[in-house]
C-alpha cells in the first residue's frame, strides 16, 4: 500500500510538473498573450522610480564615493574585476523610506546594474563618442534604428526602434527617450535616459505593421529608464549603467519555467551593451610598428 501511494504521489507530481511545463511553454509560445497597464502597477513604478532617483542624486552628492556600485557591500571588488577588464552585471533593488520592499501588483520591476571599463580612454573621448559619433543602432545590436528627433546643448529627444529578443518570448518596439548628459568638470559625468514612449509593433517588418495600444500589449516592456555614470581612472573610463525595466507581472504557475528567461533578457542586453561600449570607444590596440 505504501509503494502505491508513493507512486500515486510521484505520478500527480509528475502531471502536475507536466501541466505546469505545458502551460509555461503556450503562455510563452503567445507572446506572454495579452496585458493592460494598470493604474496600481503604474503608481508602484512611479514611486520605485522616485525612490531610485532620490538614492541616485545623494550618491552623485556624496563627494568621495560616486558609482553606485561603491555604495554596495562588494563594491571595491566589483572595482578590481572591472578594472582586471570584466563585465559586472548584478541586481538591484531600491526600498521605501522604511527600508522595505516596494510592491508592484501585477507587474516586474528588472533592475540591474552594469560595469564596465573603457580601456584607455579619456573621459571626453567617451562622452562626445556617445552623444555625437556612434548612433545607437551602431552601438547595440537590438537597436535596429535611431535619430535624433530635437537637440539642446547636452539634452536631446531619441527615436529608437528596438527588437527586444528572448529564447520564449520576443517584441519590437517604438520608443522615443528623453537623454541628459551632466559635465560637471574633473574626472566624473553622468547622464539619465528616460523612454518618454514606448509603443510595441504587431506584425513588424510586414505592410501590416501597426502599433499596439500603449499599455495594452504583450506586456513585455512597459518603462524603461537609465542611469549611467562616467568615471575617469588611470586605466581608462569606467562606465556604469543602472537600468530599471517595467513588465507584467508572470503567472505564480509559470513563473519557476518563465522568470530566468524573461529576467535573463535584460541582462543579456545590458552585458552586451557594455561590451560594445568599450569595444567602439576603447582606444585601439597599438599595432606592431607602434
Amino acid at each position: 500500500m505504501a509503494d502505491r501511494h508513493a507512486d500515486s504521489d510521484g505520478g500527480r507530481a509528475l502531471r502536475r510538473a507536466a501541466a505546469a511545463v505545458a502551460l509555461a511553454t503556450g503562455f510563452a509560445g503567445a507572446g506572454l498573450l495579452a496585458a493592460e497597464l494598470q493604474e496600481e502597477t503604474l503608481a508602484a513604478w512611479e514611486r520605485y522610480l522616485a525612490a531610485t532617483r532620490e538614492r541616485v542624486a545623494a550618491e552623485l552628492d556624496d563627494g568621495e564615493r560616486f558609482l553606485a556600485v561603491d555604495f554596495h557591500e562588494d563594491g571595491a571588488r566589483f572595482r578590481r574585476e572591472a578594472l582586471a577588464g570584466d563585465v559586472i552585471v548584478e541586481g538591484m533593488r531600491t526600498h521605501d523610506e522604511r527600508g522595505e520592499r516596494i510592491r508592484v501588483p501585477k507587474g516586474s520591476i528588472n533592475h540591474l546594474v552594469g560595469l564596465i571599463l573603457v580601456p584607455d580612454a579619456a573621459l571626453n573621448d567617451v562622452l562626445d563618442g556617445l552623444q555625437y559619433d556612434i548612433p545607437p543602432h551602431e552601438l547595440q545590436e537590438d537597436v535596429l534604428d535611431s535619430r535624433i528627433l530635437s537637440r539642446d546643448g547636452d539634452t536631446f529627444e531619441l527615436y529608437v526602434r528596438v527588437d527586444l529578443n528572448a529564447p520564449m518570448a520576443s517584441a519590437q518596439f517604438n520608443i522615443e527617450q528623453r537623454v541628459e548628459y551632466v559635465r560637471p568638470g574633473g574626472d566624473l559625468a553622468w547622464s539619465r535616459i528616460e523612454a518618454t514612449r514606448i509603443a510595441e509593433l504587431e506584425e513588424p517588418g510586414t505592410p501590416n505593421e501597426r502599433e499596439k495600444p500603449i499599455g495594452n500589449d504583450s506586456g513585455y516592456l512597459w518603462r524603461m529608464n537609465l542611469f549611467y555614470r562616467y568615471q575617469q581612472v588611470d586605466s581608462g573610463v569606467l562606465v556604469e549603467c543602472e537600468q530599471l525595466t517595467l513588465s507584467r507581472g508572470i503567472p505564480a504557475l509559470a513563473r519557476f519555467f518563465l522568470a530566468p528567461i524573461i529576467n535573463g533578457a535584460p541582462r543579456d542586453a545590458l552585458e552586451k551593451t557594455l561590451r560594445s561600449v568599450a569595444e567602439h570607444l576603447g582606444a585601439p590596440a597599438p599595432t606592431d610598428g607602434g
